[in-house]
């Protein structure tokens, strides 16, 4: 019987290694049955699982040729022989279902990893390999720069007996240490979405726009209370939409241009667009907002459609009424449903991203349903959930690092 042989190589990294250490094992006839490298710091670690032919040779001579051959090149050698019984129990376990654990935070901390790694172990999950996605990083940048982001992504095999469960113990993580966690299944589809729709108020931008237009007609505070616990999910939203709206009436028109003008976009959200626009995916807006701010963005960012509230105006004045269907919860399911359709793309293949109740409809109907900074039920309903880092950090949900979005430039 042939033998198989676990062979394991670190030391300092150097051009042309995988082709010497490659020749000896060509010289002897070794099948690879599986190989792997990665470089930390310029330090190599190398493995491969060979396989001698049938031919009643040795391992003997070929060890000893590679471990000449490494000490030449100060690189540390380790192997083990493998029985065919563990080597086809380990071939047996490649049909385990796998997922995408990816971490998300400003600073990646080892008692972040220790804890993402210890629930993925108590759900009887096994971590295959780690990466990072984020790119390197100046340590003479400072602790506190905004905008910083930090990820690794875990390749994660197995069966959790409650994915449900699991989830949730991610989540009560995220608020322990100041980071995300998503969790997926790594599927055909992850890295294959063609279609991203977003809420527009506290997701594409930092404000609700009916807030604003409240505080121009001097009823802010009314209107904000009713706006928060519409978005927390104790209002019915049509109602309170109406009951905000009627407070409008009379607000001149020229508001509407002063408001838009100030706008400010969420981080990362112009970062975001513009990649998913060279990556040839296409994006909406699905708001229960106004399609007067919503237009303004899409003219800005370069969003292909829009969908929302349309505010009626007569004789320059905002009447406090509504033209068309309201844009509610419901309503925004039904139109990534639609444009998914016209646009010949499978609802696997799309991502929602929202913050608010009235979002959580089309984040599960979604393949990808994001939470965006959002509210405690929002958050404990959807999926996936980010609120440590800005809408950017999106990309990484999808296994692009900044080394490929780099390359985009």
């Amino acid at each position: 019987m042939s033998e198989i042989i676990l062979i394991n190589v670190t030391g300092r990294d150097k051009p042309g290694l995988t082709s010497s250490i490659t020749s000896i094992m060509a010289d002897y006839g070794l099948e690879i049955l599986d190989i792997g490298q990665s470089v930390i710091h310029d330090t190599l670690t190398w493995g491969t699982l060979v396989r001698l032919p049938d031919s009643g040779q040795n391992s003997a001579a070929v060890l000893k040729d590679l471990l000449f051959h490494f000490h030449e090149r100060d690189l540390q050698f380790s192997y083990q022989p493998v029985s065919q019984n563990d080597y086809e129990h380990w071939v047996s376990e490649q049909g385990k279902n796998r997922y995408i654990l990816t971490l998300l935070s400003r600073n990646v901390t080892a008692e972040q990893i220790a804890r993402v790694s210890g629930i993925t172990s108590a759900h009887g999950l096994n971590i295959d390999h780690i990466s990072r996605l984020s790119g390197r990083r100046s340590l003479l940048e400072g602790e506190n720069e905004t905008g910083r982001t930090s990820c690794l992504e875990f390749s994660v095999r197995g069966t959790s007996p409650d994915l449900d469960k699991l989830r949730s113990d991610f989540l009560n993580l995220t608020a322990d240490l100041d980071a995300d966690v998503a969790f997926q299944e790594d599927s055909i589809f992850r890295r294959n979405r063609r279609l991203v729709v977003f809420d527009m108020d506290s997701t594409l931008i930092e404000a609700e726009v009916i807030d604003l237009l409240a505080e121009a007609a001097g009823v802010g505070d009314k209107v904000a209370e009713i706006t928060e616990r519409a978005m927390q999910g104790e209002l019915d939203f049509n109602e309170s939409f109406r009951e905000r709206l009627a407070m409008l009436k009379g607000l001149d028109e020229s508001v509407l241009e002063g408001i838009a003008n100030e706008l400010k976009l969420t981080e990362g959200a112009a970062e975001l667009i513009s990649t998913l626009r060279l990556l040839g995916y296409r994006t909406a807006i699905l708001s229960g907002g106004f399609t007067y701010f919503a237009r303004y963005l899409q003219n800005k960012l370069g969003i292909d459609f829009v969908h929302a509230n349309e505010l009626e105006i007569r004789d320059g004045k905002v009447t406090g009424q509504v033209m068309g269907q309201i844009v509610n919860g419901d309503r925004k399911a039904e139109l990534l449903k639609q444009i998914a359709s016209e646009q010949g793309i499978s609802l696997n293949q799309t991502i929602a991203v929202g913050d608010g109740a009235n979002d959580l409809p089309m984040l599960s109907v979604a393949g990808l349903g994001v939470a965006f900074r959002a509210k405690p039920l929002v958050k404990q309903s959807a999926r996936q959930s980010i609120s440590t880092l800005g809408l950017d950090s999106i990309l990484y949900l999808l296994g692009f690092s900044e080394k490929d979005l780099q390359s985009l430039t």
